[in-house]
């Protein structure tokens, strides 16, 4: 009878212990568990915005200097997949999307290099509409996700 009572108590033990592991293991977040790392994320594709003010009187002289300087720069990139230009004549102002294959690409390019070609397109720009200062004021600078 004492060994039966032992029995028992080890089963109820043994369950009550089964039932905590059951409960501990679905509270866990599971979609954390599933998230990307940092590291993983950075193999994703990734769209860099722009916002730049255009005044619509020089919107042809900016669109050129788009094509002749940052055109043939960004197809020379490595993962670079294109590019698009929107423009609203309400806001004067552009919206460039600019599509990378990953942000380690993207971001693997030197700012230095970056600055000489911002540099030939504003002397681009200025030399087009004879003026000294460039005329498109950058608004804002930020990245897209694409969303699965």
């Amino acid at each position: 009878m004492r060994f039966n009572l032992n029995l028992k108590k080890k089963i109820q033990r043994f369950c009550l212990l089964l039932i905590c592991l059951v409960v501990l293991i679905f509270q866990s977040d599971i979609p954390n568990l599933k998230a990307l790392t940092m590291d993983n994320f950075q193999s994703e594709m990734v769209i860099e915005e722009l916002r730049l003010k255009v005044p619509a009187d020089v919107k042809a002289a900016w669109l050129n200097a788009e094509k002749e300087i940052w055109e043939p720069w960004l197809s020379s990139q490595d993962g670079f997949l294109g590019r698009q230009l929107f423009w609203d004549k309400e806001k004067e102002e552009a919206l460039i999307l600019v599509n990378w294959k990953s942000k380690k690409l993207w971001k693997s390019i030197p700012i230095s290099e970056v600055n000489v070609v911002q540099q030939k397109f504003e002397d681009n720009v200025k030399a087009a509409l004879n003026v000294g200062d460039n005329p498109f004021e950058l608004i804002y600078v930020g990245e897209l996700d694409k969303q699965r």
